[in-house]
């Protein structure tokens, strides 16, 4: 059931939305080349433990670590290892939360060191693909054209949309109602009330859409083991514009040049 929150639900979803926007500045301040995906995962669950909450991914459904890292042609859910990064991979990174009963979400992909043009351009587009998305998400709408936004910028530069996975509610749970595909047509889907709480990540691959589910039952790859990237930021419906609960302020000045 798609159920909009009361702004006091807003507001612990917020403090969520806060530390995992300042948690994902912490880790991007580490990415560089010579760096292991397990540094970064430890480092993150020391500073979201340290600020009182839970790591939410820690554990949930037998996932293993508190961040999910998934680098090059991973689109999501890769787990955090000995694996040294590298110039010129990418390296999404996806953080979840849990405080006083409410849950915090979201992604980033960042570069490292220096990468080429074209995955230079596939991190630009799929970010400014969510906020299109974002800029779609208003009372009144559907989900069909938040998903539509993203596709159709996406598209537009000749990327492709992962389809096999979507964003979602969040709230007291980690995945709620409504789902929120990346794809879609204007005016079709489930329509979004005032107050709803929704998490919008584009997941946009540099080749063909197609993905498959590794053996370990988590990590996905593209088919053709091209870079995919990934990005997701909460946001609440309102009139006229949705609000934002969680940031990439935080990184882009700490950790982007």
């Amino acid at each position: 059931m798609v159920r909009p929150k009361t702004e006091e639900e807003i507001e612990l979803l917020r403090i969520n939305g806060e530390l995992v926007s300042k948690t994902l500045a912490e880790v991007g301040k580490l990415v560089a080349p010579g760096v292991t995906t397990a540094e970064l995962d430890r480092v993150a669950e020391t500073f979201i433990r340290d600020h009182g909450a839970v790591p939410s991914f820690k554990g949930f459904e037998g996932f293993p670590s508190a961040l999910c890292i998934s680098v090059n042609d991973v689109v999501v859910h890769g787990f955090p290892s000995d694996y040294i990064l590298k110039e010129g991979d990418i390296v999404s990174v996806d953080c979840g939360t849990f405080y006083k009963g409410y849950n915090g979400d979201s992604a980033y992909t960042f570069p490292v060191g220096e990468v080429d043009a074209e995955t230079a351009k596939l991190l630009a587009v799929t970010k400014e693909s969510l906020y299109k998305g974002i800029d779609a998400a208003v009372a009144g709408a559907r989900v069909g054209d938040i998903g539509y936004a993203v596709q159709s910028y996406a598209e537009s530069f000749g990327f492709s949309v992962v389809r096999e996975l979507e964003g979602h509610g969040l709230g007291t749970k980690m995945h709620e109602e409504p789902g929120v595909p990346n794809y879609g047509r204007p005016g079709r889907g489930t329509r979004l009330p005032e107050g709803l709480v929704i998490c919008i990540e584009p997941m946009i691959c540099a080749g063909a859409r197609g993905v498959y589910l590794a053996r370990n039952g988590w990590a996905v790859h593209t088919s053709d083991h091209r870079n995919a990237a990934h990005y997701e930021l909460t946001v609440v419906v309102r009139k006229g514009r949705a609000e934002q609960l969680s940031t990439f302020e935080y990184i882009e000045k700490k950790s982007i040049q």
